[in-house]
């Protein structure tokens, strides 16, 4: 996505207009007695884990806000902009298509390895991402509720037949033949900054059955999570001794949500996240730490393996 757009990760949520302004964090724990407090609540077992963009940092994805807790530049395109202009679809395509290989070489870190170490030995009970980039799945944690879909599949708007991603490269491959270029930079979307000029003479790839509008499996801002994957989310979270969150800012409802019921029905939040969240007035635990290096010593100190 291009410099007015934005993914799911960074800006949808049932009430999208609604954005947190900045704020600051409390004080964080830096010290190692901080990970044994982290111990210690998933030592009582059955947490759930909702992640963010900063998780996936150390697998070469750029998050949103980095450590200031300030949105990188960008305007989002809107569900409604990618619905109704042919211009901006192109545009979207053409930088998505230029991102896809380096976003598809992206691997799991240490910190999603750990988490599934953690599920696999009970530690951990459910997974909310509101990443796109399925890295919890290729980990191993096929069972993730990936809140704002994956950006490994595509769904068409007419006939709703959904296909991978890597079947709609191939297509665009071939209408757009030498259209990548050598020392392209990756942003959190999956997507590189193109010139006008380029994104012009873009040919976008229609519905292989129907002809109709393909759009990336996943949640735009101003489209709503679909109400059976939230209400999933809900039963995790009412079902769990704990809520971990893990490289979120927390800056949209869509992820707030889980932890505002976490701490209704006083269950414990720990937050692990590198700079300021939205939700650390309603933390038990703050960490300013590394994910990786954090969740895999947790991981390590538990015997999950």
């Amino acid at each position: 996505m291009d410099g007015s757009e934005t993914s799911a990760t960074s800006a949808v949520s049932e009430h999208p207009e609604t954005v947190a302004p900045e704020t600051v964090a409390p004080e964080a724990s830096r010290s190692p007695a901080g990970v044994a407090e982290l111990v210690g609540l998933l030592d009582r077992r059955g947490a759930v884990v909702l992640s963010g963009a900063g998780l996936s940092t150390e697998s070469g994805i750029p998050d949103y806000r980095g450590a200031t807790g300030r949105r990188r530049s960008g305007t989002p395109m809107t569900y409604q902009e990618f619905t109704g202009s042919e211009a901006a679809r192109r545009r979207y395509w053409a930088r998505s298509h230029t991102g896809w290989p380096l976003f598809a070489r992206a691997r799991p870190n240490a910190g999603h390895h750990a988490v599934e170490r953690l599920r696999r030995s009970g530690y951990v009970t459910g997974v909310i991402t509101q990443n796109v980039d399925g890295l919890h799945r290729v980990a191993g944690t096929r069972e993730a509720v990936e809140l704002h879909g994956g950006l490994d599949r595509v769904v068409c708007l007419d006939c709703r037949r959904t296909s991978s991603r890597a079947e709609l490269d191939q297509r665009l491959e071939e209408l757009n033949r030498g259209f990548r270029r050598a020392g392209a930079v990756l942003r959190p979307d999956g997507d590189t900054q193109l010139a006008p000029e380029l994104v012009a003479g873009f040919r976008v790839a229609p519905c292989a059955d129907c002809g109709g509008v393909l759009k990336p499996d996943v949640v735009f801002f101003g489209e709503n999570v679909p109400v059976a994957r939230v209400d999933r989310c809900y039963e995790l979270v009412d079902a769990a001794g704990a809520l971990v969150v893990l490289g979120s800012s927390l800056t949209v409802l869509s992820g707030l949500r889980f932890v505002r019921r976490a701490a209704r029905a006083r269950l414990p939040v720990a937050i692990v996240n590198q700079g300021p969240t939205r939700g650390d007035d309603l933390a038990a635990l703050r960490l300013d730490l590394p994910l990786g290096p954090t969740m895999a010593e947790a991981a390590r100190l538990l015997g999950a393996d």
